[in-house]
């Protein structure tokens, strides 16, 4: 009861604060709509400040994200054009050096150093650049750079000279040298000639006389140069039409190639003649003839004449005999016989 006589007191309380004339509530409410719509005019104000801060953020943001791309770009260019001027320093420095090395002096005195005139009229860095692109390349195809290279063009001017002048020597000694070949060709062709001539004028007499008559003669061919020309052996014994000597017979072959070995030692005797077998193909006549032929060379020439021969009848034609006999089987001795002191001693006795 005290709990409830206490909320009845208090609710009369209340009662009393919330008891408000109709008049005064009305104006209550009127001032309160005031407020109201003041409120609403205040917070559509304040709503179009809102926007229009916004749109201004906004565009501040862009503006903001634009001034940092520019910020990046620059400290990018600026990380760049560090970059670069450092090398450039470093080229600098190193262009200097080089200078100093090369020229005995500083860059900005090389133009006047080297007399190249005004710079303005020199080529731009573009046709500069090629040119020394084009210079490089050059010189790298050139290969390394000989130190010794003035020495080395000093003695190969000393051997090039030394050369030249064996080369004139050379060519002087060639033009004797061939002055002389010539002399001593013409000279060769005239006593060619002259003893080929003589050989075969000797040739045709001899021939005639093997054979009892007939007709043959030396002819040069192939060429008509007589150093340069092959001999032809032409022959005709007797009752037969002039040939080549490789259509006659064995026998008449032999007896061709008799008459020109024996028309070569008239021309041109040699101390000593040997002949191996050359009547084994003839006959009993031509043997005969053979000999015959021989005694006159004896008598003709200084020729000594070796036979190597088995026939009987040229053996006895010989002034002396070699041979061997054996007495004694296995014991071979050489046997020596004089025709010319045997017949002498025959007549004798």
């Amino acid at each position: 009861m005290e709990q409830l006589d206490k909320r009845r007191q208090t609710a009369q309380a209340e009662q009393v604060k919330i008891k408000i004339p109709p008049d005064e509530f009305a104006q209550k409410r009127q001032s309160l709509a005031d407020q109201i719509e003041q409120a609403e005019a205040t917070r559509r104000q304040a709503a179009d400040q809102l926007a229009s801060a916004e749109t201004a953020l906004a565009e501040k943001d862009r503006a903001l994200k634009a001034v940092q791309e520019q910020l990046a770009d620059i400290r990018e260019s600026r990380a760049r054009t560090a970059a670069a001027l450092d090398a450039m320093t470093a080229q600098r420095q190193e262009i200097a050096r080089m200078s100093g090395e090369r020229f005995q002096c500083p860059p900005p005195d090389i133009l006047k150093k080297l007399d190249l005139g005004d710079p303005a009229q020199l080529p731009d860095m573009e046709t500069f650049e090629e040119q020394s692109t084009r210079h490089k390349a050059q010189r790298e195809r050139l290969g390394a750079v000989n130190l010794r290279a003035d020495e080395e063009l000093r003695e190969v001017e000393t051997q090039l000279s030394h050369l030249l002048e064996e080369r004139n020597d050379l060519e002087q000694a060639i033009g004797r040298l061939r002055q002389a070949i010539g002399s001593l060709n013409r000279e060769g062709r005239e006593r060619l000639l002259s003893a080929f001539q003589e050989v075969s004028r000797h040739f045709s007499d001899l021939f005639q006389t093997l054979f009892g008559g007939g007709y043959a003669r030396l002819e040069l061919v192939e060429s008509d140069d007589p150093l340069d020309a092959g001999i032809e052996i032409m022959a005709s014994p007797p009752g037969k039409k002039l040939q080549i000597l490789s259509l006659l017979s064995g026998g008449e072959q032999a007896l061709t190639a008799l008459s020109l070995i024996f028309a070569v030692f008239i021309t041109n005797p040699a101390p000593i003649c040997v002949l191996d077998e050359v009547d084994a193909p003839l006959d009993e006549a031509n043997v005969e003839r053979l000999c015959d032929l021989l005694d006159g060379m004896n008598a003709r020439t200084d020729t000594r004449f070796l036979i190597v021969t088995h026939n009987e009848v040229t053996m006895a034609r010989m002034h002396r005999l070699f041979g061997v006999t054996m007495a004694e089987r296995g014991i071979s001795q050489l046997v020596s016989v004089d025709l010319e002191r045997a017949e002498s001693l025959t007549a004798a006795q």
